[in-house]
């Protein structure tokens, strides 16, 4: 096997054929003799007018066996009669964790506060026609977290945490596309990932673990400083070390653990709004062409970031013909996300255009908070934030909305363009509502990003209302080594919801670290 490394156009690396060819030409030999190629790396680079793909291939001769990979060696054993670990939450990181407890021998008990991901489907649907939340199962409660609908992006930073390729191996394990093990940045798709979480609590099941849905945890089993398990809403208890994986909207954790003393801190977050363009414009954009992407390209990405006035600005969760979605989790809020199928095929781009916000920001933003010292002050902030644009929607699930142009320039829009937002949109002055520490940042950010990218500022896009969830407003501490809390034993903050990742790897990552810290502490 020989590993080679290609630079080629779009259309010759969409070509087994000419792939083929050109391998040969570059190892001086006949294209017959080659048995196979696999490509092992595949990324895009449209940073200059001529777009080229960059492939790292594996190439077999006659005579010579490909490697294939069967996932065989993620193996999940019997672990009914094993000591027991509880997972609170069944997003990315809890399931992971789970996943992770049975390879190391411990039992997980899973508990969830929504529903499971088939049932959060037709609750979505539901949300959409009768325009009203249920608190307990939607875009962010239920199996799978808010990731279950929001694309199934992969790509992250975060590898000095863990092994991104076991991330992606089992996902692989559990049905995902392989191709997600090439791609620079994979991505499953909202309409492929339910099957695949599907799987891995039947695994879960399968190996002697529990999962229980519409199961929300009401509180700690604490004695003397130390987690013993937890109590359900439902007065059920549960026995066993915690692993904390509640994702980051479950405010109500958050306000029972300070309640409780358990010590949490008060984290800088990001807000803003979730940009929409047309997706043949990003396109025409980043591929320097007015054809757009062509034939053998995908709908194009685009990641922007700036710094102003002292805050950074920049795009968040893009998806790329994707939708945008209602992300409200309770009554009298306006949130919004977005999504992408797996062919990321619908006609809109959007993704979520944030600016920093430190705690010590909010008497700057005009938005008054009871406590601004309190670990809680910014996510209540968030929670008025959302609550006006709420009222900017005229009360209910449409979004308010402005042209990009417009808000740039202070105006209000006398129509909006169409939109992938199925709830429907308000026209709104945002800039009047929003903290002008918000929407000043945004405008110069705007400015900035189209000077870099000529066209991307334009009447075609529109901002949609609001950006809230893009992280934890707070952190729960724990211990760099051992991933127990500092001050109560026997519990494990992880994930998006104790402050400690961004995202369905790094999340998941997490979530197999703090597994691993309670196997450990269980002595297996």
């Amino acid at each position: 096997m020989t590993t080679l490394t290609l630079t080629l156009s779009p259309q010759q690396a969409a070509s087994d054929a000419e792939l083929r060819r050109l391998v040969a030409r570059e190892l001086s030999l006949e294209p017959e003799s080659i048995h196979s190629i696999q490509v092992r790396r595949r990324n895009i680079d449209a940073r200059q007018r001529r777009i080229l793909v960059n492939l790292t291939l594996d190439v077999y001769l006659e005579g010579e066996a490909p490697a294939v990979d069967d996932f065989s060696d993620l193996v999940y054993h019997d672990v009914s009669s094993s000591p027991q670990a509880i997972v609170v939450g069944a997003g990315p990181c809890g399931l992971f964790a789970a996943l992770r407890l049975i390879e190391l021998g411990v039992r997980p008990v899973v508990v969830e506060r929504g529903q499971d991901v088939m049932q959060r489907r037709r609750d979505l649907v539901q949300l959409e026609k009768a325009g009203r939340v249920d608190p307990e199962s939607n875009y962010s409660f239920g199996e799978g977290g808010a990731g279950a609908f929001s694309d199934g992006k992969l790509y992250t930073r975060s590898r000095k945490r863990g092994s991104v390729e076991k991330i992606l191996r089992v996902f692989c394990r559990f049905g995902a596309d392989p191709k997600i093990l090439v791609d620079a940045h994979p991505h499953i798709g909202t309409d492929k990932l339910p099957i695949i979480i599907r799987r891995m609590r039947e695994q879960i099941l399968a190996s002697g673990g529990e999962v229980h849905f519409g199961c929300r945890m009401e509180e700690l089993l604490l004695e003397r400083g130390e987690v013993r398990g937890i109590v359900t809403a439902d007065g059920r208890s549960f026995t066993g070390p915690v692993l904390l994986a509640t994702g980051h909207s479950a405010r109500d954790v958050y306000r029972y653990l300070h309640g409780a003393g358990v010590l949490i801190e008060a984290k800088p977050i990001a807000v803003g709004v979730r940009l929409e363009h047309p997706q043949q414009l990003i396109d025409q954009i980043r591929y320097h062409s007015p054809a757009g992407r062509g034939a053998y390209l995908p709908a194009a990405e685009y990641v922007y970031k700036a710094q102003v006035g002292g805050r950074g600005v920049y795009s968040f969760c893009m998806c790329p013909g994707g939708f945008v979605v209602p992300a409200s989790t309770g009554p009298e809020e306006t949130v919004v996300n977005g999504m992408s199928p797996a062919n990321r095929g619908s006609r809109w781009a959007n993704s979520g255009m944030v600016v920093e916000l430190h705690p010590e920001d909010i008497p700057e933003t005009g938005i008054a908070v009871e406590d601004p010292t309190s670990p809680l002050a910014l996510m209540h902030w968030c929670q008025e934030f959302e609550r006006r644009s709420y009222i900017a929607a005229e009360c209910s699930l449409r979004a308010p909305a402005q042209r990009m142009t417009d808000f740039v320039k202070g105006r209000f829009s006398q129509s909006l363009p169409s939109s992938s937002y199925s709830m429907g949109l308000t026209p709104s002055v945002l800039h009047e509502w929003m903290p002008h520490f918000v929407a000043q940042r945004l405008a110069e950010g705007f400015r900035a990003f189209d000077r870099s990218t000529r066209g991307f500022l334009t009447e075609e896009a529109q901002l949609i209302g609001v950006e809230s969830r893009t992280s934890s407003p707070v952190r729960i501490p724990r211990d760099r080594e051992t991933y127990c809390h500092p001050v109560v034993t026997g519990l494990y903050p992880a994930g998006e919801g104790a402050g400690f990742a961004g995202g369905i790897v790094s999340a998941a990552i997490d979530g197999e670290n703090a597994a691993q810290q309670i196997a450990l502490a269980l002595g297996r």
